[in-house]
């Protein structure tokens, strides 16, 4: 009786397993825009930037359609979970806190964050004491703002904003002092072309994380290996490279 019970049971296992697979055909991917270089849309409305190259490279690899899925940031992790999109490709840093919700993919780029500040700006981050009373504009749910919030949170206001054009744009407006957001980011969108001529980078970088990778539903483990395995090779083959050059004249690469 035993061993047709463990028979019985092998035999259920097996099928829980064929039934839990998924041959995946289309892989639906949520990103937040816009966020540039990594992802904003094009003058025709099109989607572009290194992590919409760099995702569309994948899913070629992986042999799947790929779906872009705009979604705003506060609500991408309960998006997944609610299974609106089978995985995450926007920059998000791997986190231990994350990882109680998600599974990683291996890291696909590490960049720092940094502050940005209209010219002439009094604040210093590097010194506490002179915070005091500085309006801080983060991301909200970011890295970036759970760095401020705890090391400047004492002393500073600090605003939370949906997307990263938010905040920028609030910064411009003179609505904020400084912010702390990736440093590619702010390079592109506060400092580049002739805002120079109104805002710096100040003070030294931050690095915060573990780098960026997808985040994808815990279960779906056999769509993280097929990430895993495109990301290497697309790493190895030349592909990365030649899609990190077109936005960054430096490394990214983890």
């Amino acid at each position: 009786m035993k061993k047709i019970l463990v028979a019985m049971a092998s035999i259920l296992a097996l099928t829980a397993t064929a039934v839990e697979a998924k041959d995946w055909k289309k892989v639906r991917l949520a990103v937040d825009v816009p966020y540039e270089p990594f992802e904003y849309k094009a003058p025709d409305g099109s989607l572009t930037g290194f992590e919409i190259e760099l995702g569309n490279a994948v899913c070629k690899e992986m042999g799947v359609e790929c779906e872009w899925v705009i979604q705003a940031w506060d609500g991408i992790i309960p998006g997944l979970l609610a299974r609106k999109y089978d995985a995450i490709f926007s920059s998000m840093s791997i986190t231990e806190e994350r990882k109680k919700k998600v599974a990683f993919s291996n890291g696909y780029y590490n960049t720092p964050s940094g502050w940005f500040a209209p010219k002439g700006g009094k604040f210093n981050p590097a010194d506490m004491a002179n915070m005091k009373g500085a309006r801080i504009g983060v991301q909200r749910g970011t890295i970036q703002d759970d760095h401020a919030s705890e090391e400047y949170g004492s002393v500073a206001k600090v605003t939370r904003y949906t997307t990263g054009d938010e905040l920028v744009l609030d910064l411009q407006a003179g609505r904020l002092d400084l912010v702390l957001i990736d440093f590619p980011v702010g390079e592109s969108t506060i400092t580049g072309g002739d805002k120079g001529d109104k805002f710096e980078h100040i003070g030294d970088m931050v690095q915060l994380g573990n780098g960026a990778g997808v985040a994808l539903r815990k279960r779906d483990k056999d769509l993280l290996n097929m990430f895993n395995k495109a990301l290497d090779t697309v790493k190895s083959n030349g592909t990365y490279d030649a899609i990190r050059k077109k936005y960054f004249s430096y490394d990214i690469k983890i």
